[in-house]
């Protein structure tokens, strides 16, 4: 048996327990709230319990896991398991555990205890590290969404809208032209340069630079989990200034014509970069149709190039 190494770590919030248990709870708002996360599906779910497959970002690179979680919302806690880790990892699990405090404050502690494969050095090193930063990063972000949450006009920071682009094609030929972004340097006018990496099957690391309507030019990294031939999950971990946090999906149903595209955006907005963005006197109201606008056409646009061509493959068969 290897042996068991235990961390823990604790943040205190200024916001009541069951805001911050909710938060936690919610494993399907995990990749807009904890930057780590990629995307989360939920294999299973009853009341208390959850079997769930999540991506998450660890030490500069995406791992893949299925744990078991089980709520406890009386007493404020959420265990898990890993079912199947990847290595390092041979084994990991561990525990939220919300203690409300005086003044509507609440105390988190985030326990964790694993084992690594063969009790190996490096790999015991290479955990410990990755879960130093994911927790801090997730506690940190914890603390930023329930304040939020408990205070006025937090939910203004929000947002969440999909883009429909109908196609007269092979679904198929859709899902090539979105998955294929190494090639958007030369199909997409708003990309400008890319960098596509995929070490491992369907998980892509893309970097772009992209114009916006007025000359100037945005990096933007992100990881994209890929479903072939049905969807393309993607979370930024690099984003503009206006945005904290940008999840997105593309989604390719079959219709009697051919299919429907849809392009989800979920964003969180970063209020101390509105004013410098946009300039004096915006509002966050602003910064919403902005993103709304600039994130909307780019995607429609993507969309529209990709009905061109899978409508094209199907006028030259």
């Amino acid at each position: 048996m290897t042996n068991l190494h235990r961390a823990e770590h604790r943040i205190t919030v200024q916001a009541p327990a069951p805001t911050v248990f909710a938060l936690i709870a919610d494993i399907d708002a995990w990749p807009r709230i904890f930057p780590p996360t990629v995307h989360v599906d939920v294999l299973e779910r009853t009341a208390d319990e959850e079997r769930i497959r999540i991506w998450a970002t660890a030490n500069d690179s995406v791992k893949t896991w299925t744990s078991r979680r089980v709520l406890d919302p009386a007493g404020l806690r959420v265990s898990f398991q890993q079912e199947v880790s990847q290595p390092p990892v041979a084994a990991m699990g561990g525990e939220w555990i919300v203690e409300p405090q005086p003044g509507s404050r609440t105390l988190v502690r985030l326990t964790h205890d694993f084992r690594a494969v063969d009790d190996d050095p490096e790999g015991v090193d290479w955990i410990t590290r990755a879960i130093d930063r994911n927790t801090d990063a997730e506690l940190g972000a914890l603390k930023r969404a329930a304040e939020q949450a408990a205070g006025a006009g937090g939910g203004a920071l929000s947002l969440r809208f999909d883009d429909v682009v109908d196609v007269a094609g092979d679904p198929a030929e859709v899902y090539d032209f979105l998955y294929d972004a190494g090639q958007w340097e030369k199909r997409l006018p708003h990309v400008n340069r890319v960098g596509l990496e995929e070490s491992t099957p369907n998980l892509q690391l893309l970097e772009m630079d992209t114009l916006t309507p007025n000359g100037a030019v945005h990096t933007t990294k992100s990881v994209r989990v890929c479903f072939p031939t049905g969807s393309i999950v993607y979370k930024q971990l690099r984003t503009p200034p206006l945005m904290t946090v940008h999840n997105g999906r593309w989604r390719i149903e079959k219709s009697p014509s051919g299919c429907t595209v849809t392009s989800t955006h979920a964003v969180v907005l970063n209020p101390d970069a509105v004013v410098p963005v946009l300039g004096e006197g915006a509002t966050v109201q602003d910064a919403r149709d902005f993103v709304r606008d600039a994130l909307g056409r780019n995607s429609t646009a993507t969309m529209l190039l990709a009905k061109e061509y899978a409508e094209r493959a199907v006028r030259e068969r």
